[in-house]
């Protein structure tokens, strides 16, 4: 959170008495109030944290109806033009969208490098879309550390679909199939050359490939492709159980194929729905967030004790100096920590 915003929440008085006003209007919609909750989620200021898991918790009953849809795509592919057509497409069928677009972190600042608002430039100024980039903040996972939550408030603000676009493509993209309903690889053509680059493990998580850029000299290349990536996929366990993963070609800049894309999202949601798995998937993302949530809390709680500074330290520089392995140092260091825990 820039500074800007934090003398603003200062001269407003205690966040925590604005918790009750910022839910009432961020359930009427009002992306205002939306952006400065998202902000509060992710400020790591302690005072804001407890501001953020209180709105949550109000708005809480009125998420988990809105379409989940993560976005991942190789180098060149496209994915912001993909998307703003996409969520332009959707607008029109009436739809609220949301976009939670994850840039890398500029390793001077902190923030966003590629500002996803100014490569939408369109969808971000429809009044039924909502583009919010986020850097990374370091995290592996192509997701940020608080996108979960961001997707709640979406969702509390009436966004019927949720567009999470990851930062790049490969095995660390995992995270996000674990907040999602339906997970799209965006390809290009020359699948052959690609697949070579890319990892397995993503083809594993995901529902459906798109390749991109099927127009003009090169709409003949991408019918290769996609048939190209459904062979190779035929031999992969699908993430989704019972579910063949998809293969189909589009243009988002001549917004060709979109229609194809949304039905088979539609499809899917139909299908999972029936089967059990969404409601199923959903659970199991919860119980796998309370694990992710644990992990990050034990950290910080450990990075923060003064007393584990001093050991941390000391066990830093006999591991820089090679007298002892890094492994045998963190078992140490761990064993240290739970006995001064110890009640």
């Amino acid at each position: 959170m820039s500074k800007k915003e934090g003398r603003r929440f200062k001269r407003k008085g205690p966040v925590n008495l604005q918790v009750h006003d910022i839910a009432l209007n961020l359930q009427e919609g009002n992306v205002s109030v939306l952006s400065k909750a998202i902000t509060l989620v992710e400020s790591r200021q302690e005072s804001h944290q407890q501001a953020a898991q209180a709105i949550l918790e109000k708005v809480l009953p009125s998420t988990g109806n809105a379409v989940r849809i993560g976005i991942s795509g190789v180098p060149g592919a496209g994915k912001s033009t993909f998307i703003e057509s996409f969520g332009l497409y959707l607008c029109s069928l009436g739809h609220r969208v949301a976009v939670l677009a994850i840039d890398p972190s500029s390793p001077v600042s902190g923030g966003s490098i590629l500002g996803d608002k100014t490569r939408m430039e369109k969808l971000s100024r429809h009044p039924s879309a909502f583009i919010r980039p986020t850097p990374s903040d370091g995290e592996f996972g192509g997701v940020h550390r608080k996108t979960r939550e961001s997707l709640l408030l979406c969702e509390a603000a009436g966004y019927s679909v949720i567009i999470v676009e990851t930062v790049g493509v490969g095995q660390s993209e995992a995270e996000v199939r674990d907040m999602v309903d339906f997970f799209l690889l965006l390809a290009l053509t020359g699948a052959g050359d690609e697949l070579q680059g890319m990892k397995k493990g993503i083809l594993e998580l995901v529902d459906a490939i798109a390749v991109n850029k099927a127009d003009g000299d090169n709409e003949e290349k991408a019918l290769m492709a996609k048939e190209e990536y459904r062979r190779v996929t035929m031999g992969i366990n699908p993430a989704t159980p019972g579910w063949t993963i998809a293969a189909l070609t589009c243009s988002a800049l001549y917004q060709h194929g979109l229609d194809d894309i949304w039905k088979l999202i539609l499809s899917f949601m139909e299908e999972t729905k029936k089967s059990g798995i969404y409601d199923s998937r959903r659970r199991t993302q919860a119980g796998k967030w309370l694990h992710t949530e644990m992990r990050r809390l034990l950290v910080e709680r450990f990075l923060k004790d003064e007393d584990m500074k001093v050991s941390l330290q000391r066990q830093e520089q006999n591991v820089i100096e090679g007298k002892v392995l890094p492994l045998a140092a963190a078992r140490e260091l761990i064993n240290i920590y739970f006995s001064l825990n110890k009640k």
